[in-house]
């Protein structure tokens, strides 16, 4: 298959203004490269797959209550790639889903899943993916929640080339909860682009992570939250540690409608630069047309902290692990919503990886 990357959106269309692009065609063209045998699943019950170059490995994979079935493209540039056969969960009403692990297994070239989440009234589910190999592996997801419904996703990237880029689209309908938490840790560009709707009352979404770069690989995110129902919270939280003359870009927008009342909108976009020459983009935005909400956001980029560096040194630390300790709890500000122990522990033991490489 030959990738046209030449009809994505240019790089001046400004939601595609930090985009690596051109990595989309670099990555697609790697070559061939073996699977391996690690399985990369955490010590959790319930459905695990792998799928290998976009396609599930039935031998290594054990489906529980997920389908796989043909689903649906977006009209997203890049989530209309990935229209076809997916992966689909769906969970009744009031019932609780074992946790779903899924790897995704970059083999060279180029590799398009797409994948649907619905779950019914006052459902609960819990997802973890990670992203391994090398090559360009392209994701659609496409999530619904009922009143009430809560799902909780845990994202990490830990791939070795190439580039993962995501396009989730999802809708919480009254009261319901979507928590999601993205790691990138590897090697491999990325993309994470995300359109959440807010249409139900009292809603809430918690959609963030940390972006770890090095090299001159470059990582970003671009996520909009729309609130359109009265009572909803957004809270969008992101760490970008960036090395080397490596760039984390972090867009993240809010719109509230004009009939959204006493909507809580927060955004946290924080970067912290290793070297002087990386660098850090961040865009806050914020769209508001009702007159009775709580919106707020914060962006910074800035150093390792000298004062807490010398102190560190100054009781006997030495130099690389007075910098980790600080960058750690840097990251684990956005790692820390991850609820489930097992998940978080996994997740900052990567992290832990990349700075043991990084400082």
């Amino acid at each position: 298959m030959t990738t046209a990357v030449l009809d994505l959106p240019s790089s001046r269309a400004e939601a595609w203004r930090w985009a690596d692009l051109g990595a989309l065609s670099a990555a697609a063209a790697l070559a061939p490269v073996a699977a391996g045998e690690g399985d990369h699943f955490l010590d959790l019950p319930g459905a695990r797959l792998v799928f290998v170059g976009g396609v599930l490995d039935d031998a290594r994979s054990d489906l529980g209550g997920v389908t796989i079935e043909a689903i649906g493209a977006s009209d997203h540039a890049l989530g209309a790639r990935a229209a076809g056969e997916g992966w689909a969960l769906r969970v009744d009403r009031q019932a609780v889903a074992d946790p779903v692990q899924i790897v995704h297994v970059a083999t060279g070239g180029e590799n398009h899943l797409p994948a649907t989440i619905v779950l019914a009234e006052d459902a609960v589910a819990q997802i973890v993916e990670t992203y391994v190999g090398a090559g360009w592996s392209n994701r659609f997801m496409r999530v619904e929640l009922a009143a009430s419904a809560r799902l909780m996703r845990a994202v990490r990237i830990v791939q070795a080339a190439g580039f993962v880029s995501l396009r989730e689209e999802a809708t919480l309908g009254a009261g319901a909860s979507l928590v999601t938490t993205f790691l990138g840790a590897g090697a491999a560009g990325s993309r994470i682009d995300a359109q959440i709707g807010i249409e139900g009352d009292a809603a809430f979404a918690e959609y963030g992570g940390a972006l770890l770069t090095a090299d001159t690989q470059q990582q970003e995110c671009a996520v909009r939250v729309r609130h359109d129902a009265v009572g909803g919270q957004s809270h969008q939280l992101w760490r970008a540690v960036a090395k080397d003359r490596s760039t984390a870009s972090l867009a993240a927008a809010v719109e509230v409608a004009r009939d959204a009342q006493k909507t809580d909108g927060e955004q946290s976009l924080r970067g912290l630069l290793l070297d002087r020459t990386a660098t850090v983009n961040l865009k806050p935005e914020l769209e508001i047309f009702a007159d009775d909400v709580k919106c707020a956001h914060g962006a910074t980029v800035g150093e390792l902290d000298a004062a807490a560096l010398f102190y560190m040194q100054s009781r006997g630390l030495p130099t690389p692990r007075a910098a980790a300790l600080l960058t750690r709890a840097f990251v684990a500000d956005a790692l820390g919503r991850i609820a489930n122990e097992t998940v978080r522990e996994a997740f900052e033991a990567d992290a832990d990886a990349w700075l043991a490489g990084a400082l």
